[in-house]
């Protein structure tokens, strides 16, 4: 991820938990399925790369078994640190600025990361660089250019309100030099890199307790900046949380692109 004087989510905010839970409950499901794809299981050396929270981590450190190798990565290693026991290995490292933390993975994965990395090019070439012949890369991130609304059915005042405060979370992110519309390249990014078998898919949540639950934690995360940036007012803001709340709006999250292909 971005250096945290550039981040707009910190790791180390509270609401940053909320939101790892979520998108474990809204996104897990779609990463692991690409993963059992590719076969990962003993003995297997896998990077994850802004590893974040610990799901996607556990996950694999129980796949890889004792003889495996999981590294996980971040700039601020604060929420995945409880994870750091064998086979997991977990260090602070900025995939946009320094050297791959090993070489000859068997995996490299990244969710939801290079999206925010200011020299995503380098990321990726690193990450690339880290595999093994024959090795794959999985690469999940947002697009959310490409389904901007909070509420795509912004059919009565409440949804009106959760887009505007979208638009301005999207200004936020955009500020902090934020790709929002990544996600629809990486495809073509990996053919580009040389490497081979190349496919993607995207997954859209519309309506979940997850999705509700994401938005309430990012709108409390970004409050202040929303405020400071005469984006909205905290009244705005306290009766979003609120409709929220009531559960009576149909969420969204921005679609989340997945691409993967192997190294020649």
């Amino acid at each position: 991820m971005m250096r945290t004087d550039g981040y707009l989510l910190d790791n180390r905010q509270t609401e940053a938990g909320e939101r790892f839970d979520a998108f474990a409950s809204l996104f897990d499901p779609t990463t692991f399925r690409h993963l059992e794809g590719f076969g990962v299981g003993p003995g297997w050396r896998c990077w994850e790369v802004g590893a974040g929270g610990t799901s996607v981590v556990s996950w694999l450190a129980k796949k890889v078994g004792p003889t495996g190798r999981v590294v996980a990565t971040d700039i601020d290693t604060s929420r995945v640190a409880p994870a750091a026991r064998p086979p997991v290995e977990v260090r602070v490292h900025d995939v946009g600025a320094e050297e791959p933390p090993g070489e000859g993975f068997d995996l490299v994965h990244a969710r939801l990361v290079l999206v925010h990395v200011p020299d995503r090019e380098r990321a990726l070439r690193s990450m690339i660089e880290s595999l093994r012949p024959g090795g794959r890369l999985l690469i999940e991130d947002a697009d959310p250019a490409l389904q901007p609304l909070t509420c795509p059915d912004e059919h009565g005042p409440a949804e009106q309100l959760a887009n505007r405060l979208r638009t301005g979370f999207r200004r936020l992110l955009a500020d902090r030099g934020a790709d929002l519309s990544y996600g629809r390249r990486l495809p073509r990014l990996l053919r580009e890199a040389g490497l081979r078998r190349v496919q993607a898919d995207a997954y859209f949540p519309l309506t979940s307790p997850a999705c509700a639950a994401l938005e309430s934690a990012t709108i409390r995360q970004v409050r202040a900046d929303l405020v400071t940036a005469g984006l909205a007012t905290d009244e705005e803001i306290d009766r979003h949380l609120a409709n929220v709340e009531a559960g009576t709006m149909d969420l969204a999250t921005a679609p989340m692109i997945s691409a993967w292909g192997r190294k020649a």
